[in-house]
C-alpha cells in the first residue's frame, strides 16, 4: 500500500455520499507497498480501506480484482470485501482515479515470520486455490514470461548501475527460463500442471495476524490464473527467507506442510517447485530493478531493493531437488 495520489475532505464526503457508511470521522494515507494510494477511513458506521487505482493498474482488470474478492469471502476465506455503493457498485472513481472502499480486517502483518504463521500461510493460499476454482472471470499473469521479457528491456543498460554486469547476467537467465518455463495455462486445453486463480503476490505484509492466528489475506491486485504451483513458490521466495539472505527450510517445510494438509500437491507439482521459484526470483528482481530505476517523485513510498532477489535467485540456482524446500516426491 502507498499513497501517490492526494485527496482532500470535500472529495471524500462527495464520495461517501453514494454509500450506506455514514459520515467520514478521520482518514490517513497509508505509507506501504509500491502500486495503488490507500487511505484508512474510520466512519460513523466503522473502519474501511479506500483504494485508488494508479496508472499501472489497467482499469479493466478491476471487475475480476474485486468480483474475486466477493467471491472469495462468500466462500468463507477471511480477505477484505468490496463495499458496494447505493446503487450496487464496487468501482467508483475520486480524484481523477478509478476506486474502491473495502472492509477493515483485524491484524498486522509479521516482520519477523515464523513457522507458525508459514503454516497457516501454506494452509489460507490452499483454501483460496480450492476457492477459486469455479470463479468465472479469467485473467492471464500480466507478469509472466512475457511481462519479464518487457520489464527487462525496459531496465535495458542501466541495470548496470545497480550492479555490474547486471544486465547480461539477467538476460541469460531470462532466456533459460523462457525456454524452460511450462505453458501458459488459460481456459482451453489440457495442461500439465493444476491452475486456476493464484493470488501472485502474497507477502507477509499481504497476510494479516492477531497473534499467532492468520486473520486475512489481502492485496489481491496481482491476481490472476497461472499454476498454483508458481504461486507456492513465490511464497517460499517471500516467507522462508532471513533477513541475512539464508534460506530457512523449517519454515519451508511449515509453510508446504500447511499447503498440502488442505490440498495434495501432485508428484509433478513438486517436481517444479525449483523451477518456479527460480522464476518467481526473477519476476520481483524484475520489478523492484524496474520501480528502484524509476522512482515516483513525491510518493510516499520507498522502493524496495532489487539486491534481495539477486540473492535469492542464486540460491534458486544452485537447486538441484525440490528436497531443497524440505519436501519429496
Amino acid at each position: 500500500m502507498a499513497v501517490y495520489t492526494e485527496i482532500d475532505d470535500d472529495q471524500l464526503a462527495e464520495l461517501l455520499q453514494h454509500y450506506e457508511l455514514g459520515g467520514l470521522l478521520s482518514y490517513k494515507g497509508i505509507a506501504e507497498g509500491v502500486e495503488n494510494s490507500n487511505y484508512l477511513l474510520v466512519t460513523e458506521k466503522g473502519s474501511f480501506f479506500l483504494t485508488l487505482y494508479e496508472r499501472r493498474v489497467n482499469r479493466a482488470d478491476l471487475p475480476y480484482f474485486l468480483g474475486l474478492m466477493d467471491h472469495l469471502a462468500a466462500k468463507g476465506l477471511a480477505c477484505p470485501t468490496p463495499i458496494h455503493d447505493r446503487a450496487g457498485n464496487a468501482l467508483r472513481e475520486i480524484a481523477g482515479r478509478p476506486c474502491a472502499i473495502v472492509s477493515f480486517l483485524n491484524g498486522v502483518w509479521p516482520k519477523r515470520p515464523n513457522a507458525r504463521h508459514c503454516q497457516q500461510l501454506g494452509a489460507a493460499m490452499a483454501q483460496l486455490h480450492l476457492a477459486g476454482r469455479d470463479f468465472p472471470l479469467h485473467r492471464p499473469n500480466a507478469l509472466s514470461v512475457e511481462g519479464w521479457r518487457h520489464l527487462l528491456s525496459a531496465c535495458g543498460e542501466r541495470s548496470d548501475t545497480v550492479r555490474p554486469g547486471m544486465q547480461a547476467d539477467l538476460t541469460r537467465e531470462f532466456d533459460w527460463l523462457a525456454r524452460t518455463w511450462p505453458a501458459v495455462p488459460d481456459r482451453a486445453g489440457d495442461k500439465p500442471l493444476p491452475h486456476g486463480v493464484i493470488h501472485a503476490d502474497l507477502f507477509p505484509d499481504n497476510a494479516l495476524f492477531v497473534g499467532d492466528r492468520l486473520s486475512g489475506l489481502i492485496d489481491f491486485y496481482f491476481a490472476c490464473n497461472d499454476y498454483f504451483a508458481y504461486d507456492l513458490a513465490i511464497a517460499l521466495n517471500a516467507w522462508c527467507f532471513e533477513v541475512d539472505g539464508a534460506f530457512n527450510v523449517t519454515k519451508a517445510k511449515a509453510l508446504l506442510a500447511g499447503y498440502q494438509a488442505v490440498r495434495k500437491l501432485g508428484g509433478e507439482e513438486i517436481a517444479a517447485l525449483p523451477l518456479f521459484a527460480r522464476g518467481a526470483a526473477l519476476r520481483f528482481l524484475l520489478t523492484r530493478l524496474y520501480d528502484w530505476l524509476n522512482q515516483v517523485a513525491g510518493a510516499m513510498v520507498k522502493p524496495k531493493d532489487p539486491m534481495e532477489y539477486w540473492q535469492k535467485l542464486n540460491f534458486h540456482r544452485q537447486v538441484q531437488s525440490p528436497s531443497a524446500y524440505g519436501i519429496e516426491r
